[in-house]
């Protein structure tokens, strides 16, 4: 029987070994680099057809213009049954204290928002708190997220007007933390300050850009709009406590913008267009305070005298301890008087009424209130003339008004 070599295949599985320590011949070296050439070719042809793809189909519905982000609206009417919710869902947020007469004002609006989703909500002013639950009427299993987010508008300060925005399906809300990003107090209101700009300048152009809303409140910053935009202001703000100036988010969401507008530029990269800004940490020398140099002495200072040293200088260690107190007492009640003199004569100050006029201040201030009056008078007599030069309308002349 013919082998596998005669009848022209190759034992690719196991190529052929060469002994070591021996010299191989021509064909041997031949043959066992056809049979490596071989395994590669096979491994190459196994990489192509792996079953990494198997059941991936095409999908014709799925073309470029169609918006996956796009919202789909909730009918209730095509659902088989009634009643969709097995379980009751509920959620429950805290609000500060000066929110409360806010709330109590606004929360009829808020009830009948939600009564028109089948949402129950519930107001708390004892403990401080607001509830939204579903109900058995309830058809749409996301709504109760959305009556969630405008709790936490609300106890975040935010309008209810604008609150109740959410409930609609195309506006999403997120709220950043950005308390624990500095660790500096002083820093981290510098920071926030440059976020909101010069009367709200900066915040409001950040607006304009994402089409969002957004409100700056003590730690955190409340955004509602699009996915997209939140995902923006969300970068901006971020970046704004890492020390990165809001004004260069902005200025490359204004180029990006205009880039938008042009079909050319869809599938091209906008880095080349986009400002590249690099961050220089310039570190200020502090001005260390001179220190004055002393007259070098080769003797050591003077040692500082102890308690007792003092004691026995004032003669308080020969005295009792009753007597120590005693004058402790009579020292702190000196001392209490004193403060007690200086704040009687701060609040007296007050009442205290102004010096009285000598007479050369007197008749002097009598002096200038009559070169005033006469002033006053020429003035006046001035007025007079030109006021009868001037021709009065429907015949009438000044010396009717004036006596």
């Amino acid at each position: 029987p013919k082998s596998k070599q005669q009848s022209g295949t190759l034992l690719t599985s196991t190529p052929p070994t060469l002994q070591p320590n021996t010299i191989p011949s021509i064909k041997q070296i031949q043959k066992y680099s056809a049979v490596k050439m071989a395994t590669n070719e096979e491994t190459e042809t196994e990489k192509k057809t792996s079953n990494k793809h198997k059941y991936r189909k095409e999908k014709p519905w799925d073309t470029d213009d169609v918006d996956h982000w796009a919202p789909i609206p909730w009918d209730p009417e095509s659902l088989p049954h009634k009643h969709v919710l097995l379980e009751e869902s509920s959620f429950a947020t805290l609000f500060p204290k000066y929110r409360e007469k806010y709330l109590r004002e606004v929360w009829p609006v808020v009830t009948r928002a939600l009564d028109k989703h089948n949402i129950a909500c519930e107001l708390d002013l004892v403990e401080g708190s607001m509830t939204v639950r579903t109900t058995k009427k309830t058809h749409d299993p996301y709504i109760i997220l959305k009556a969630r987010d405008v709790i936490k508008l609300l106890a975040r300060s935010i309008p209810v007007t604008q609150a109740l925005k959410v409930l609609n399906d195309d506006i999403q809300c997120d709220i950043i933390k950005i308390g624990g990003l500095v660790s500096n107090k002083e820093r981290f209101v510098k920071r926030r300050q440059r976020l909101l700009g010069p009367d709200g300048a900066t915040l409001k152009a950040l607006e304009l850009l994402t089409g969002c809303y957004i409100l700056v409140q003590g730690n955190t910053v409340a955004v509602m709009g699009t996915y997209k935009g939140i995902k923006t202001a969300r970068q901006v703000v971020l970046d704004c406590m890492k020390n990165i100036h809001p004004v260069y988010n902005i200025k490359q969401l204004m180029i990006k913008r205009e880039l938008e507008k042009d079909p050319k530029l869809k599938n091209e990269d906008w880095s080349r267009f986009l400002p590249q800004f690099t961050k220089k940490n310039v570190q200020r020398k502090k001005v260390a305070p001179k220190k004055e140099k002393k007259a070098y002495t080769p003797f050591p200072p003077a040692q500082t005298p102890s308690k007792i040293d003092l004691q026995l200088e004032s003669g308080e260690y020969f005295l009792s301890e009753r007597a120590r107190k005693v004058k402790k007492l009579a020292e702190k009640a000196a001392v209490a008087a004193e403060k007690k003199q200086l704040k009687k004569e701060a609040r007296e100050a007050d009442y205290v009424p102004p010096p009285s006029l000598n007479k050369k201040d007197k008749k002097k201030r009598k002096r200038d209130s009559k070169e005033n009056e006469e002033l006053d008078l020429e003035g006046l007599k001035s007025k007079f003339k030109k006021a009868g030069k001037k021709k009065v309308s429907f015949g009438a002349n000044v010396t009717d008004f004036v006596e």
